[in-house]
């Protein structure tokens, strides 16, 4: 089994022994390295080479959003993981801004925090349920004129329907499996997730995934989820 080199960053010394516990349970899991204080972690980074980290957000001197952005500029191939509580949803999104690949509530179980650095190792993200709302509403707060969300997501007809209503050039580019896809995401289910759910393998929902991004002119699942919703296409 080939290991995922892992650093955890947390300043709190008995959470972060508790995390290291909990992951020296999972053997896909190779913890290189730790770091209490921004600073230490992007020294940390240069010496253990990581390929994911999971930050705390609420570091002493460098900021865990100041780490993300400065690890994401010299080393772009390390994915980055956001611990956060429930009342950072500002500093969730400019972390994501930033460059992280997503965020996990702090006290989440093993078993899902394992399955998240598996997701963003994959390319993928991760977005929780809990926060999604909150984090859509901060990304479209500036957009004026923007669209309001649609009710329910829109049921797709195919090209051809004699019926078929006037479509924005998005929502003609979306096929139906897209369009699936993008609303099983805005719910906040990871890419495994929306595997098990549609049958598919995580390889397919990362293809689709990434021709939803370049269709909708974006980089991540959140900014896809914000422009569906801002375009109508889909909704919460």
């Amino acid at each position: 089994m080939e290991k995922i080199r892992v650093l955890v960053v947390e300043d709190q010394p008995k959470i972060l022994k508790n995390q290291l516990k909990l992951l020296a349970a999972y053997p896909e899991i190779d913890i290189v390295g730790t770091a209490v204080s921004g600073e230490a972690a992007l020294e940390e980074v240069e010496r253990s080479n990581p390929e994911v980290i999971l930050c705390d957000l609420g570091l002493p001197g460098i900021s865990g959003m100041d780490v993300t952005r400065e690890v994401k500029k010299k080393h772009p191939q390390i994915e980055i993981l956001i611990f956060t509580i429930f009342d950072e949803e500002d500093k969730v999104l400019e972390a994501v801004k930033a460059g992280a690949s997503g965020y996990l509530l702090k006290g989440a179980e093993a078993d899902k925090i394992v399955e998240s650095i598996k997701e963003v190792k994959n390319g993928g993200s991760v977005i929780q349920p809990n926060l999604a709302r909150s984090l859509l509403r901060l990304f479209m707060a500036p957009m004026e004129g923007a669209a309001p969300p649609h009710p329910a997501a829109p049921v797709f007809q195919p090209a051809g329907s004699a019926d078929l209503p006037r479509q924005t050039e998005t929502r003609r580019a979306l096929t139906e499996r897209e369009l699936e896809i993008l609303q099983i995401i805005a719910k906040g289910l990871s890419n495994n997730e929306a595997a098990k759910v549609l049958g598919l393998s995580k390889a397919t929902i990362r293809t689709h995934l990434e021709h939803i991004y370049q269709k909708l002119d974006v980089t991540n699942r959140v900014e896809a989820v914000t422009e569906g919703i801002r375009q109508g296409i889909i909704g919460l």
